[in-house]
């Protein structure tokens, strides 16, 4: 929709004209501010997603390495994963995020990254967690094979 002008006269007399510039958008969408949240990150072999949330687990915001158009094995590197803070930071620099607690999955080369580059870019880390799955020992093994 964008921006609609509104003019108004101050008096008849002295022919002054006030604009304002109103945003259909801004009166809709209002954001709250938030002060503490959660970071999971999940760093695999081929990709890292980063995924930004409240407290009660809505998502504020997410990206990954793909979708800043790393391609192939460069999606899961340290480089790839820094850059994927910065973005997200400039996605909720309005929201006034502050201090965060980390849940880190996987075992990709941008874990470490990650958590280095938000500690960077000002947020206070108070926990990191891992809830990385780990396999009790699985299923019973096939027999050996009779030749």
């Amino acid at each position: 929709m964008g921006k609609k002008r509104v003019i108004t006269k101050t008096g008849e007399d002295s022919g002054k004209t006030e604009e304002k510039l109103t945003s259909a958008k801004s009166k809709a969408s209002v954001k709250k501010i938030i002060e503490k949240g959660r970071i999971y990150i999940n760093a695999s072999y081929n990709n890292t997603v980063i995924l930004i949330t409240d407290l009660k687990g809505n998502a504020l915001a997410w990206s990954s390495a793909g979708s800043l158009g790393f391609r192939g094995p460069k999606k899961a590197t340290p480089f790839a994963a820094s850059k994927v803070v910065g973005v997200l930071m400039e996605k909720i620099k309005k929201t006034g995020l502050k201090t965060v607690e980390v849940y880190l999955k996987g075992i990709g080369g941008g874990r470490d990254m990650a958590i280095r580059s938000f500690a960077n870019q000002g947020l206070d880390i108070i926990m990191i967690k891992d809830v990385t799955p780990v396999p009790h020992n699985g299923p019973r093994p096939k027999k050996p094979r009779r030749v």
